[in-house]
């Protein structure tokens, strides 16, 4: 768990950074740092999506993933507890306070942060072989992402950190248990999925959409791999 906990600070030390030159970068600055980083996510979404094996899993999976999450509305339940943090924790302050986009950076940092091959293979290392390269590889990765999302979004992205914490902790811990019975052919699809989610989180990034994609519904796709190439 040592590799998580430097992966959460990474991103709590580089979006209070971010916040504190904030106020210094010009918006126009900003707004081209933001366009970058949802370029630079397409390509890691790209790189990973494209390793699948098995088009049709990928295929199914996102639909019945999406349709799983859209059921048990997750987009939802995140943006709720990000309104219910941002109503504890910044009661009474103005809203030109520099904090109003806070729930969009803590949702959009918490699909970046968590969302993604990096994390799905680095956790499974970690938890099978503890092998911690990867997520330290990852946490490095994050430091600099998280600085220009703080610039960008604000208190929204520290409070992500936890998020980090909490889902990645989970599943490292859950490779433990059962990352051993997973095969290579699992974690690439299980990766290609993610690929593919965070392409449409860096399409949010970019207002490529009329309507903002409801990536986080669409999450339970990653883990559906499991069981349809335990099926087919």
């Amino acid at each position: 768990m040592l590799s998580v906990l430097v992966n959460t600070i990474a991103v709590l030390a580089g979006s209070l950074i971010g916040i504190l030159f904030r106020n210094r970068l010009k918006e126009s600055l900003r707004n081209s740092v933001m366009k970058a980083l949802g370029l630079c996510t397409i390509l890691i979404g790209v790189m990973s999506a494209i390793q699948t094996k098995e088009l049709l899993c990928i295929i199914l999976c996102m639909v019945l993933g999406t349709i799983l999450g859209e059921l048990l509305k997750i987009d939802d339940g995140i943006e709720h507890a990000g309104d219910a943090i941002k109503a504890k924790l910044l009661k009474g302050k103005a809203s030109n306070s520099g904090l109003e986009s806070f729930t969009d950076g803590f949702v959009s940092a918490c699909i970046l942060f968590c969302i993604g091959s990096m994390t799905i293979v680095g956790s499974l290392e970690a938890g099978i072989r503890h092998n911690y390269s990867i997520i330290y590889a990852k946490s490095m990765m994050d430091f600099v992402s998280s600085m220009a999302f703080g610039a960008a979004m604000g208190f929204g992205v520290t409070c992500s950190a936890a998020f980090v914490l909490v889902f990645q902790g989970a599943l490292v811990l859950l490779a433990g248990w059962i990352g051993a019975a997973l095969s290579d052919a699992v974690v690439t699809e299980m990766s290609a999925a993610g690929g593919v989610i965070l392409i449409g989180m860096a399409l949010n990034l970019l207002g490529c959409t009329r309507e903002r994609i409801r990536v986080a519904n669409m999450l339970p796709a990653i883990f559906l791999p499991i069981l349809y190439l335990a099926l087919f």
